[in-house]
């Protein structure tokens, strides 16, 4: 249960939030930024043991992300902040990290469990007659929820977000993540930058199912028959979820910001 040490840090940051909102203060922002510095030492200690690239250098990066983040936080969708920020976070570090062409590892203790549960998912579903959870799929493999969920973000993670990876709609032919952005001609290399980062939070807001699907043809690069096996559903379930995300993030991105 959370503390209350922990309670008062989160309606501070709440209330810093909501005067930011208000005033754009500079000083309110960086009270912001150390408040929440927990966020970017976390996501740089996991790229940093990904990429072996400097902590210094990645903590840098991601208080770019958490900055962008705190700007762009609104307090009416009632999303809570951590929530909203590491997928700005882990933007900023990912671009950074493409940008130097560095090429994240997977350890192959983490590759192997990742194949493992492929199976283990299938069984699963068989028995339970719907797809585990996380907690079922780490009981079964035998390790802590926590290990297999850096495996998962480790999978999803292993290359940086692409707007160009393809994906085939049986329906519609063949289309990208770059298709859903507002201005595909990427003008200037800002607004690739942040068009990726839109996208990730875009992805964050989506149903856990519409979303895992789409991760699995946009980060893992699987078939519709490849993901219908990974997730344990059919191939038409599959078909309809990236229809449906595919409309959902269009829908999303064409929302013009302020």
């Amino acid at each position: 249960m959370p503390t209350t040490a922990s309670n008062e840090l989160k309606n501070e940051i709440w209330q810093l939030l909501r005067e930011y909102e208000q005033s754009r203060s500079d000083t309110i922002r960086n009270k912001l930024v150390k408040l929440n510095f927990g966020l970017v030492r976390k996501e740089a200690h996991y790229w940093m043991n990904q990429c072996r690239e400097n902590y210094d250098d990645l903590v840098q990066v991601g208080y770019l992300g958490l900055i962008r983040a705190i700007e762009k936080f609104e307090i009416s969708k009632g999303h809570a902040f951590s929530s909203f920020a590491i997928p700005y976070i882990r933007g900023e570090i990912q671009h950074y990290l493409r940008d130097k062409g560095v090429t994240v590892r997977i350890p192959r203790r983490y590759l192997a469990l990742q194949q493992q549960a492929i199976g283990v998912s299938r069984d699963l579903c068989e028995k339970y007659n719907r797809q585990p959870t996380d907690s079922e799929l780490a009981a079964a493999l035998a390790i802590s929820l926590n290990e297999w969920q850096e495996i998962k973000l480790a999978w999803v993670n292993r290359s940086p977000l692409s707007l160009d990876v393809p994906v085939l709609d049986s329906e519609e032919g063949t289309t990208s993540l770059g298709e859903l952005v507002p201005d595909p001609k990427y003008r200037s290399f800002q607004l690739a930058q942040e068009d990726q980062i839109r996208l990730q939070q875009a992805l964050f807001e989506l149903e856990k199912c519409t979303r895992e699907v789409l991760e699995c043809v946009f980060f893992q690069d699987l078939t519709q028959k490849q993901v219908a096996e990974h997730l344990g559903i059919s191939v038409v379930t599959v078909s309809r979820r990236v229809k449906k995300g595919l409309g959902l993030l269009k829908k999303m991105m064409s929302v013009k910001e302020d």
